[in-house]
């Protein structure tokens, strides 16, 4: 299947608006209309077959309309964060090498095109926050199994009404996996979709209440910023938010949950992967003292938690995540596949750290490149950062290690918000054992983040390892 009949096909009648935006809006009719006067304008300039289409464009439905055409004439989609500076669009580019650049100045030729294999839908980019970030490539049937491996157990559980689905919100970019993912699967469920052009709390009220959306995914800094925000009191009729493109911390998810009534469930996935974990509404209902858990396996998907010898440590006992989904992405641009990642059975190796309970939620505890060895003691970064958020003085916090030569790491905390060392250190040591009380706690005046959310850790351990004595 090519993605593209999402759009072409798509059951809502021709007068329906479909793409919604702040500024512009679309019918279903007026949007295949503009995809395919699109797509003929890619073929009439020999874009087809094998050639990628770097766009580079604000979010909202043009957007949308511009991946479709794209499809539609075979080519491939390359996202382009449309606030990404020049640099960083030329390095897009030059690994991913595409035919043509499109911006709001209209579409213009690049030169020493690289030809993509057939089946190919898109890239999209690893975050970045343990190296430089790499472009994956992603097939239409493969991405398609990976929409409907969570459609599944939603339509399962969705009575027939004969209503027409609510539209499908997206507070995220466009040039990222999370917004792709997000505008594709509220396509593939029916629904219109409303693509907001920048992340604004009043207007994210404003939409959800004019739509009537009940359930939306958000990332962490924006699910922060409603619950910081004086102005929004109220989400309704907004029952459910799921939390994406990076971790939620349980402190986080419960004062969004106490300000609005609104359920908070994380889920779990990789940009190589797609969702793997994740929350029903069912298991929502029934199992809320499981809140703070990347939910179950979706359907078709295996897990397995491994120890340091390979074996399985035990119901509840941490390990690495490995996981075996039915599809996945087969590489990426420019050569390399995840064969090195990839065990004897078939499981690829996730290097999270996690723990899975005797009903089978999974507890994603870090990562094992960012555990703190402290003299043989493991420090989990993230479960020091929730006791530091504790204070109400403290508004974000990480905790990286710092090479110390008689214990070979310790844990250094960077806080945004006001520091009294004196006062963290009490409030650690009265809720954590001692190995895992930083060393040191760091004013900054906001964490390093990727696109997506992630704190940069490597740059706060560059920065952690200068002030090393």
């Amino acid at each position: 299947m090519n993605l593209s009949e999402l759009l072409f096909e798509h059951p809502a009648a021709d007068d329906v608006d479909l793409l919604i935006g702040t500024e512009r809006t679309l019918t279903t009719a007026q949007a295949r209309a503009e995809a395919g006067a699109l797509a003929d304008r890619f073929a009439g300039d020999g874009i087809g077959g094998g050639d990628a289409v770097a766009v580079q464009l604000p979010d909202g439905p043009d957007v949308v309309v511009t991946i479709a055409a794209i499809w539609k004439a075979e080519a491939i989609f390359v996202p382009i964060n449309p606030r990404a500076p020049a640099a960083e669009v030329e390095a897009a580019l030059a690994v991913t090498r595409p035919a043509a650049l499109v911006t709001p100045d209209g579409i213009r030729r690049l030169d020493d095109p690289a030809t993509y294999e057939p089946g190919v839908a898109f890239v999209t980019w690893t975050s970045g926050t343990t190296g430089r970030p790499k472009a994956i490539v992603h097939l239409h049937d493969a991405y398609l199994e990976l929409i409907d491996r969570v459609l599944e157990p939603l339509r399962a559980s969705a009575r027939p009404s004969g209503k027409a689905p609510t539209p499908n919100l997206i507070p995220v970019s466009l040039a990222l996996n999370a917004g792709i993912y997000n505008a594709l699967f509220g396509l593939r469920a029916g629904a219109p979709l409303v693509v907001m052009s920048r992340f604004e709390t009043t207007t994210f009220a404003d939409l959800v209440r004019t739509h009537g959306i009940r359930s939306t995914v958000l990332p962490p800094t924006a699910i922060t910023m409603l619950a910081d925000d004086d102005s929004v009191d109220d989400l309704a009729p907004l029952r459910y938010v799921r939390s994406i493109t990076a971790p939620l911390s349980p402190l986080a998810a419960r004062r969004f949950t106490e300000k609005f009534a609104v359920t908070v469930l994380n889920g779990y996935g990789q940009a190589e992967l797609g969702e793997v974990i994740g929350w029903t509404a069912a298991d929502a209902k029934a199992h809320p003292d499981k809140i703070g858990a990347v939910g179950r396996p979706h359907p078709g998907v295996a897990i397995k938690v491994v120890d340091d010898t390979g074996r399985d440590p035990g119901v509840d006992q941490p390990g690495e995540l490995l996981v075996r989904p039915p599809q996945r992405a087969v590489g990426y641009v420019g050569g390399g596949d995840l064969d090195d990642r990839i065990d004897d059975d078939g499981f690829v190796r996730t290097g999270d750290v996690a723990r899975v309970d005797g009903e089978g939620f999974v507890w994603i505890e870090g990562r094992l490149g960012e555990t703190i060895n402290r003299g043989g003691n493991k420090v989990f970064p993230e479960q020091v950062e929730e006791v530091l958020r504790l204070s109400p003085n403290v508004r974000d916090a990480a905790v990286v290690g710092r090479p110390d030569d008689r214990l070979g790491e310790v844990p250094v905390a960077f806080v945004v918000g006001g520091v009294d060392a004196d006062e963290l250190e009490a409030l650690c040591r009265s809720q954590l054992a001692p190995y895992k009380v930083p060393v040191e706690f760091v004013k900054i005046a906001e964490l390093p983040r990727s696109d997506v959310g992630k704190v940069l850790r490597r740059a706060l351990g560059a920065r952690a390892s200068e002030t090393s004595a």
